[in-house]
């Protein structure tokens, strides 16, 4: 650190390379976020919700907030919903489909709730070139599915995401909505950005994103997504998001994402200190991804060389960050001793008042684009700052129990391995459980990780058939 002080100028100055190289590089963020632009809608497009479109939504206690949710999705007009449970789940969640639309949504199910599987088999009861992942409280605004839908028109692109908005559970945010509304704007500076500087993103955030159906019915997908272990033993559960986003990345798939009001999704946070567990679940996601993107599967190197950056950059984020306190208590204790002897010549309250002051002038600038549309939140700037704290210690505690798979913010949710073994058990015994009606079934080549995976030619339904490759994918036209 610096100490820009003296006699005639007794102030703190905690300012040195550590922070003039951290704001620099948000400074870039900030001005790629402001020079990013969405794909426009085209003027003849390819994909038709009503035609192209199935939402997928896995969920296994979906309340009152879900028919506000499927009202929404339903304004964009997706040819269908499937709302995959556990079978335990499936009559107070028909009840729900039947008041919102009982033809234009069905509900699935499978022997134990595990997000996973819920999630392949809604791949499997896909028909439908584009499948879209909802959290059961996402809202959407009606121009949702046309954004995310104008994206596909480049036919490199595998998967779509969105910018997204705290939903207040009650009248007025709590502080730990606020805790979470502020790290969404940072979040959607940062995706806008790297979108916008390399093409490529951290995640695709499973509340909202899209996919091509022929990427997601590839076996090989399927096996590796309900069965994917952290260090060979540890099955995840949670963490579905960062396998996807990295699937589009080791087979050669674009993505993009629509940051812009017309694909914003509104989704409600824990707002309780629950969210606080919800943080450590992702934390501990985004390192077990991070880690293996980066030492394991090694793509984002040459594919997305910035995104590349900004996970080597949140690796030692906890340990710089706490840099700052600990260099504040060697001062503080050294003003407690003489100059003469080797004190520090100001004392110790001018160091803390000092130090408060330039956090608080530091983080309310980092949260400028967010307080410019909610000024009200500034008061939850101190809020921002211990948590930015104690979210450095939880990140450092999360690198020592990544073993640890557990979902934590949701009873009912079980063992990942059981879940999967009671699947494959049901499949033996029920021909045909998780087989998709009216897909034909699809010979794939197995691909290798170093090797981009080249769809075979396959003609989805009636009215699509090859037209050209891109990047060593099949592209389709009507």
């Amino acid at each position: 650190m610096l100490y820009l002080t003296s006699d005639d100028f007794p102030v703190f100055v905690p300012f040195g390379v550590i922070g003039f190289y951290r704001y620099l590089w948000y400074l870039i963020r900030v001005t790629a976020s402001f020079t990013y632009r969405p794909v426009p809608l085209p003027e003849n497009p390819t994909y038709i919700a009503s035609e192209d479109v199935t939402i997928i939504v896995p969920t296994i206690d979906a309340g009152e907030e879900f028919k506000e949710a499927a009202h929404s999705w339903l304004a964009g007009k997706p040819k269908e919903i499937l709302i995959i449970t556990e079978e335990k789940m499936k009559g107070p969640l028909q009840d729900l489909a039947n008041q919102v639309d009982p033809e234009r949504i069905r509900v699935l199910t499978v022997p134990f709730a595990n997000k996973r599987l819920q999630m392949s088999h809604g791949i499997k009861n896909t028909s439908t070139d584009i499948i879209v992942f909802a959290d059961d409280d996402a809202i959407w605004p009606p121009t949702m599915l046309p954004y995310i839908l104008a994206c596909f028109e480049d036919q490199k692109v595998g998967g779509v995401g969105t910018s997204q908005r705290v939903q207040p559970c009650g009248k007025r945010m709590t502080v730990w909505e606020v805790l979470a509304a502020f790290r969404l704007t940072i979040r959607n500076i940062e995706i806008s950005s790297s979108t916008h500087i390399d093409g490529g993103i951290p995640c695709l955030s499973g509340r909202t994103a899209a996919y091509r159906t022929i990427i997601l019915k590839d076996p090989e997908f399927l096996h590796g997504f309900t069965h994917d272990y952290w260090l060979g033993k540890y099955q995840l559960n949670s963490g579905d998001d960062k396998f996807l986003t990295r699937w589009m990345v080791s087979h050669g798939w674009s993505t993009y994402v629509q940051c812009c009001k017309e694909a914003e999704l509104l989704s409600t946070m824990k707002p309780n200190w629950r969210f606080l567990k919800q943080v450590l679940r992702w934390t501990r996601n985004t390192w077990r991804s991070d880690l293996r993107s980066l030492f394991m599967e090694r793509h984002i190197w040459t594919s997305h060389p910035y995104v590349a950056y900004t996970m080597i950059d949140k690796l030692f984020n906890p340990f710089t960050l706490l840099v700052g306190p600990c260099l504040v208590a060697i001062l503080i204790w050294k003003s407690t001793y003489p100059v003469e002897d080797g004190g520090y010549h100001l004392p110790w309250w001018n160091i803390v008042v000092s130090y408060m002051v330039w956090l608080m002038a530091t983080r309310t600038a980092k949260l400028l684009p967010h307080l410019w549309h909610q000024p009200e939140h500034i008061i939850y700037v101190p809020a921002f700052i211990l948590f930015g704290y104690y979210f450095a210690i939880m990140k450092v505690y999360a690198l020592l129990t990544l073993h640890e798979t557990g979902w934590g913010t949701r009873a009912g949710i079980g063992d990942p391995t059981a879940a999967t073994a009671a699947a494959a058990s049901a499949t033996n015994e029920k021909t045909g459980y998780f087989d998709a009606p009216n897909t034909p079934t699809q010979p794939q080549t197995p691909s290798t990780p170093q090797t981009p995976y080249r769809q075979p030619t396959v003609e989805m339904h009636s009215g699509y058939a090859p037209q050209a490759a891109y990047g060593g994918q099949t592209a389709y036209t009507r």
